[in-house]
């Protein structure tokens, strides 16, 4: 058993949402539920009540529930939640009304406002009333190249009021980038900011958007935002423009209507990574992605009204869309835009102080950063208000845990969470009534029946496997853009064990309910024919201080596969045989013989795509000689030039 790092106070649990709904769950159905072994197991056996329950004990907001909870149970794909209900996603983000602040907002530039709950509803007003008068009615896409700012936010809302269909991406995507997303789903009205600040620079936007809209023809009207001052007209030199103040203007008058519309009406556009060739485009419906997301922020995050809720995101990701659904349970959501590094990484913690933040959401590689840097939050920083800290993106170390409670702060609940883009969602992740063990995922997620599964398609438990769910969950996506017959989606997710989602993360499930992820499926290694997961190497190769960023692939060599290692060094420092000799004996010693690489090579740079995971598959198909297919859908593509012809490997 991991050292458990994290224990909550018989209060905490006791005053929890998640305590409150076993004890409705408990009252209504007259049942004893012993621990949340216990009520996660009763979500999955009785999935209709499990769900109706959650709708009323989240305040889901709607014109009709409907008696029916679940069609065709036994189906995946095909399942159907609340086939008779009736509600618009945007009501539900604003239903919280007053002057208390439902924005506050922080540029790396100093730029900074905030944004009450009467003045968002207003807006969204506003550019909903703008929005009908350029014909967008449901069904429609409007798209945002934008920022995480406030009017990103406005946009969207406006857009869910009415029924059209949302898909973002961040200012940083080239123009390849953008096209072959946008192009897809074919969007009327586009979003965008005039510009950005990231790492001390102002960035222009509007030049890429010339370029790209040349290739995106269904674009009828422009709205640009003044990325400064919003209110502020902004001088346009992009056919069929109008600037974000503009537009308010016109509408300034508008009353806002809700559109009632089917639970599975599609709200969002997502998109694959990209890596291996042009992104699939996820459409996710509304009333899914709204219960998935307040049943984890509010049961499993512990969120309430009146909570201060950060997420350090891009709109390209998708826990931008995770976020923002925080306004449903009534919290403040902190955006900030920016580098987190600039002009120094205790950026995000002076916002924690500043805000009084409750909830700080980042990445695995941003704390990771942290701890090898010369940040250390807990001599520096009061951060009295925050209680949990939320890590997602890829794999959390053990020793990146241990930071965390030594060097951040000891008295929080520290989540780490993964699902993805796929669901909008979560398989596993945090649960504020549960101790904290070492290098563990918490909990599987209420109503997700995820196991874990050998190649024989048998559930097993402390055992490495893929990571399945075998009964629906309402956040299923409706279906892939232009998959009129379903098979990309069936072939994604469905093809390997029939009628059971596979998620494609190579897993174990711990004897204590919890879960460790060891890599992405698609990334494992083979060497013999033992499968080995990425995250079990990262973590002992970057306990050494001189190891900024490692990243390994398995090579096709001799008839067989080698494990080929590549690392990035800080402080320049050398890889030099001393270093090379201490990193393989750290690996042979806490894994096997078999993680031990044949090769260890120093690179100048790694691959990442613009949330910030590494690429394995494109630096292995570099290696091999085969093609990269979308290097747009990388925040450094230029990195991928390291790995091409390197002599060493060829040894």
């Amino acid at each position: 058993m991991p050292a458990k790092l994290w224990q909550p106070s018989a209060t905490r649990v006791a005053n929890s949402n998640m305590t409150a709904l076993q004890q409705r769950i408990e009252r209504t159905f007259d049942i004893e539920l012993a621990d949340y072994q216990a009520l996660h197991q009763w979500s999955l056996d009785q999935p209709e009540r499990f769900w109706s329950t959650a709708w009323d004990q989240m305040g889901v907001v709607a014109e009709s529930k409907g008696d029916r909870v679940l069609l065709d149970h036994d189906k995946m794909p095909g399942a159907r939640w609340f086939p008779d209900a009736r509600l618009n996603f945007a009501e539900n983000l604003l239903k919280y009304r007053g002057p208390e602040d439902a924005l506050v907002f922080r540029s790396e530039a100093n730029t900074g406002r905030t944004v009450s709950r009467d003045s968002l509803y207003q807006q969204v007003a506003s550019v909903a009333a703008f929005l009908r008068a350029q014909g967008v009615e449901a069904g429609d896409r409007v798209a945002g190249f934008m920022p995480n700012m406030p009017e990103t936010i406005v946009a969207m809302l406006a857009a869910a009021s009415i029924g059209a269909v949302w898909s973002s991406s961040s200012p940083d995507f080239g123009v390849r980038g953008v096209v072959d997303r946008f192009g897809q789903i074919e969007p009327k009205v586009l979003f965008t900011a005039n510009g950005y600040f990231y790492n001390g620079k102002f960035l222009d936007s509007l030049a890429k958007v010339t370029e790209f809209l040349q290739e995106l023809p269904s674009v009828e009207k422009v709205v640009v935002v003044d990325f400064e001052n919003p209110r502020q007209p902004v001088s346009l030199s992009i056919e069929n423009a109008v600037s974000y103040a503009d537009a308010l203007k016109a509408s300034s008058d508008a009353s806002l209507q809700f559109e009632q519309l089917p639970f599975d009406h599609p709200l969002y556009i997502m998109y694959s990574s990209g890596t291996t060739g042009v992104p699939k485009c996820i459409v996710h419906g509304a009333g899914g992605s709204l219960l998935q997301h307040l049943k984890e922020q509010q049961f499993h995050v512990d969120l309430r009204e009146g909570d201060r809720f950060f997420y350090f995101t891009t709109c390209g990701w998708m826990m931008w869309n995770w976020l923002v659904t925080g306004l449903a349970s009534g919290a403040t959501l902190l955006l900030y835009d920016g580098s987190p590094f600039y002009p120094n990484g205790e950026v995000i913690f002076d916002f924690a102080d500043e805000t009084n933040m409750n909830i700080l959401g980042t990445s695995a590689k941003f704390i990771d950063a942290v701890a090898k840097s010369d940040v250390r939050p807990a001599q520096t920083h009061q951060l009295a208000s925050v209680r949990s800290i939320l890590s997602t993106g890829s794999t959390l170390s053990p020793e990146s845990f241990q930071f965390v409670y030594d060097h951040i702060k000891d008295d929080v609940c520290l989540s780490s969470v993964s699902g993805g883009t796929d669901i909008l969602a979560c398989f596993v992740g945090g649960n504020p009534t549960l101790p904290v063990y070492k290098g563990e995922l918490q909990c599987r997620i209420l109503g997700m029946a995820t196991e874990v599964f050998d190649d024989q398609g048998k559930s097993v438990t402390g055992e490495k496997g893929e990571l399945v769910c075998t009964q629906p969950f309402p956040s299923m996506p409706v279906g892939f853009w232009n998959d009129p017959d379903g098979k990309k989606y069936h072939r994604a997710y469905f093809a390997r064990y029939p009628n059971v989602w596979c998620h494609g993360d190579f897993v174990e499930l711990t004897a204590s309910g919890g879960m460790v992820i060891h890599g992405r499926s698609d990334t494992v290694l083979n060497p013999g024919g033992v499968r080995i997961g990425t995250a079990e190497i990262y973590r002992q190769v970057e306990r050494h201080a001189e190891v900024q960023e490692s990243l390994v692939i398995g090579q096709q060599w001799d008839n067989d596969t080698r494990v080929v290692l590549f690392v990035t060094l800080r402080n320049n420092a050398q890889l030099d045989d001393e270093l090379v000799a201490r990193i393989k004996r750290s690996i042979r010693t806490n894994c096997t013989p078999r993680h031990v690489p044949a090769k260890v090579i120093a690179v100048a740079d790694i691959p990442r795509t613009k949330s910030g995971k590494i690429v394995e598959l494109a630096v292995r198909n570099v290696v091999h000689g085969e093609p990269v297919k979308n290097k747009e859908a990388l925040a450094n593509p230029d990195a991928l030039e390291h790995f091409a012809n390197l002599g060493e490997l060829q040894s």
